[in-house]
């Protein structure tokens, strides 16, 4: 179980997050849309602490951190609960695919070397990738860094795997594959929050989807209910705007 109670987060005079309140089922997949600029990305971000709320609460299972009062070591036991996948895919450049793959185990979990990698390279022919695993990121096209990226994010067994955006860096012919694997994760009863502009994702695999805008939760439901019968103007209006409406 996952929880994020009143989340606030302002950069300067902005208010990014007000309010936010949000609870995700294990195994529950949660795909987030809304205009740029509406605070989704702010909202992952602060799920794992990579930005620090304002104000607010985030609980996974046992761990639960206060924005305003906590400590570096409930912030890294919540981090290890995650995993995040980023837009730009953010691999180390001077690290083999296996390495990035294997670099968490080895520093977090502090695996051994030889068994991380030897599960690294599991996750590579899981993922597809597994004569890929001595190649640079600079050898790889986008959507295969992408799926290095979310390999290496599945290494770790995260409870919560947080997808910023992930095909939005890609070109299209390098995003099927990497909605393909997020389509297996979610086979395997993976627990996932995705901010995504594709709407056909949403639709196929979410299990709600959540549309927000001024940085609150404005609509929520079943791809069905939220594509089919949507009832904020503002979310109606946004899907008319992608040509969903």
């Amino acid at each position: 179980m996952i929880k994020i109670t009143n989340l606030h987060k302002s950069f300067g005079e902005t208010d990014v997050l007000s309010g936010i309140d949000l609870t995700i089922n294990k195994g529950e997949i949660i795909a987030v849309i809304g205009s740029s600029g509406t605070g989704k990305s702010t909202l992952l971000r602060c799920v794992n602490f990579l930005e620090t709320a304002d104000k607010g609460t985030i609980s996974i299972d046992d761990v639960s951190v206060d924005a305003e009062k906590n400590t570096k070591a409930e912030i890294l036991a919540l981090r290890r609960k995650t995993g995040f996948i980023f837009q730009n895919y953010a691999l180390f450049s001077h690290l083999t695919a296996r390495q990035n793959i294997a670099e968490g185990l080895i520093t977090v979990h502090k695996w051994n070397k030889a068994e991380a990698l030897k599960r690294s390279q599991q996750i590579l022919d899981d993922i597809g990738l597994g004569d890929k695993g001595d190649s640079y990121p600079a050898a790889l096209s986008g959507g295969q860094q992408q799926r290095v990226g979310i390999g290496r994010a599945m290494a770790l067994e995260a409870e919560l795997l947080l997808f910023d955006e992930p095909t939005s860096a890609l070109d299209p012919e390098w995003v099927n594959e990497v909605l393909s694997l997020m389509k297996k994760l979610a086979t395997q009863h993976q627990t996932m929050l995705v901010v995504t502009h594709e709407m056909q994702f949403a639709k196929e695999v979410a299990d709600r989807v959540i549309y927000m805008a001024d940085g609150k939760i404005v609509e929520q439901g079943t791809p069905e209910q939220i594509f089919g019968y949507p009832q904020d103007p503002k979310l109606q209006k946004f899907l008319n705007q992608v040509g969903i409406a």
